[in-house]
């Protein structure tokens, strides 16, 4: 099975943008076969990792179905849930939500592809992130390796 592993930011990538307004971080793993960004979103916000964050969204009125989903997935839609579509490439999506930033790409490589997850907090006015940010850094890395690995395995499990 594919490993997550921690990654520099990809310069020149949409979420390098952000890299000197707050604290990015970006996850990478390897899939020995080629996927389309649109599989790589659908399988990300769909994944059972990302089932509870969907529930919770939905009790805070943020709901995103699966029409929004494919929606976004297809190009033809620009909101899923909290996030709001900020800029898109064929190989890449940067969605925005308040002070966060969330980004998937995908690259082909000679064994098949490296799909990333990448994340944006944006630093306040002053400069500064916020306690909570800190408090809940640990807890962010952990899950965002969860998210990218949960999406992996669906992808890797759609071909078997």
């Amino acid at each position: 099975m594919a490993i997550v592993r921690e990654v520099p930011v990809l310069e020149g990538s949409l979420l390098a943008a952000y890299a000197a307004r707050g604290h990015v971080d970006a996850w990478a793993a390897d899939l020995p076969r080629p996927v389309e960004l649109a599989a790589l979103i659908r399988a990300f916000y769909d994944s059972a990792a990302f089932r509870p964050e969907r529930v919770l969204l939905g009790l805070a009125g943020l709901r995103g179905g699966a029409a929004d989903l494919r929606a976004l997935a297809d190009g033809s839609g620009s909101r899923f849930a909290a996030w709001t579509l900020e800029a898109q490439r064929p190989d890449e999506i940067l969605l925005a939500a308040g002070r966060t930033r969330s980004w998937l790409a995908v690259a082909s490589t000679p064994d098949g592809c490296t799909l990333r997850f990448g994340s944006a907090v944006v630093a306040r006015g002053d400069g500064r992130l916020g306690a909570a940010f800190g408090a809940l850094l640990g807890f962010h890395r952990v899950y965002s390796r969860l998210l990218l690995g949960s999406a992996v395995r669906r992808l890797a499990r759609a071909r078997a």
